[in-house]
């Protein structure tokens, strides 16, 4: 029998599972050339890395040398904090995605790249879970949009934003904007830049500028997770606002907020305090030459030093202090629950003294000596005396 090919795959819906941290990933059936049908699960991140090494590996076919012989489909940049509702309403491109991707020519389709990526793992046979958090949601796509899927072949739109003031680019690979510009999104990154296009233009812009047309982009960020994700410091930095923290290449934090600008919440001992993500890196990850090479660009600016920053919405950003993710960590409600354990069993050690102490203090006095037989008749009385005579 030849090499393994693809015949066919088929979107099924999405899961929502709750361990290590909440997240969604897509279900997919794979039909094999030997008839096989195997069942696979993958994050939408990991979708977007494959797409990305394929567009390297077919550099012609994706387009990179001239637009017009792209065959490779398009596939827009996830969001940098995956919802329930982007994930939803991305399935009907995934589906068209998968169906243009196996009906490309033979050297692509088939190529390891593909096969290897949609090979059956481990945890797809056995998913990660567990019950004492709560078990994953099952979201099936609906028949009609299977149907359809593959009868869509319009060009996939990019995500559009909108700058909210103006900005002057400091290197050759940035953009400059001005306020009100709209651009599309090419890619988001986890540091804060994103790279985008406007017109002709391409080029990396801070998040902090961008905002979405359909309302605040906080809908795209996760809530705190106040119970920290390891993290080890990649680059020393020294805090220039009263918010943020000073910390040493080496020092290992928890992360408590992710959010999009590239400024995490990040708890170090007792203090909480904003650091830039491209500095950090998840502990137990290995490093990479990418990574050591976003390090040495600039931090992007945060969007509170933004001046004459103008929003076309209504509703304001959500504003968390730091006060608020301390008192909110969990860290710091065990250690407040320690404290309060601890003081409890004083307050009951000394509760308890107390009450041996007094129980002495009420304890009954010692019964006196008998007197001598002497002693008794010098004292008593007459009668007495003749009684006892």
């Amino acid at each position: 029998m030849g090499d393994a090919f693809i015949r066919h795959i088929e979107l099924l819906g999405y899961e929502k599972r709750f361990f290590p941290s909440q997240h969604y990933v897509y279900m997919f059936l794979v039909k094999w050339n030997d008839l096989t049908e195997k069942l696979v699960y993958r994050r939408f991140t990991e979708i977007y890395e494959f797409h990305k090494t394929l567009k390297e590996m077919f550099p012609i076919e994706s387009g990179d040398i001239n637009a017009e012989n792209r065959i490779i489909p398009h596939l827009p940049a996830p969001k940098w904090f995956d919802g329930q509702r982007s994930t939803q309403s991305r399935q009907g491109t995934l589906a068209e995605y998968c169906y243009a991707l196996v009906n490309l020519p033979h050297k692509i389709s088939r190529c390891l790249l593909v096969v290897n990526f949609f090979k059956v793992r481990p945890d797809d046979m056995s998913p990660v879970t567990d019950s004492q958090i709560k078990k994953p949601e099952v979201f099936l796509l609906p028949k009609d949009a299977k149907k359809n899927a593959s009868d869509i072949t319009g060009p996939i739109i990019l995500q559009t934003y909108r700058a909210i003031a103006d900005y002057e680019k400091s290197s050759k690979s940035e953009m400059a904007l001005k306020a009100g510009d709209m651009v599309d999104i090419v890619e988001k990154s986890e540091s804060g830049w994103w790279f985008c296009q406007l017109k002709n233009k391409r080029g990396w812009v801070p998040a902090a500028y961008l905002e979405p047309m359909d309302g605040p982009d906080e809908s795209e960020e996760q809530e705190p997770n106040y119970a920290g994700e390891w993290y080890v410091v990649q680059k020393s930095y020294t805090a220039v606002e009263e918010d943020e923290l000073t910390l040493t290449e080496g020092d290992t934090i928890e992360v408590i907020h992710k959010l999009l600008d590239g400024w995490w919440v990040v708890r170090k001992d007792e203090s909480t305090g904003y650091y830039p993500s491209m500095y950090l890196q998840r502990s137990g990850e290995p490093n990479t030459p990418e990574k050591s090479e976003l390090r040495n660009r600039s931090v992007p600016p945060r969007r509170s030093t933004i001046r004459n920053a103008k929003s076309i919405h209504k509703q304001s950003r959500k504003q968390i202090s730091q006060e608020t993710y301390r008192r909110n960590s969990r860290k710091y409600i065990q250690s407040r629950r320690n404290v309060k354990a601890s003081l409890q069993n004083k307050a009951n050690i000394i509760s308890e003294k107390n009450e041996q102490e007094e129980n002495k203090s009420k304890a009954q006095p010692a019964v006196p000596p008998r007197p001598s037989k002497d002693l008794i008749m010098n004292r008593c009385t007459e009668s007495t005396r003749r009684k006892i005579m």
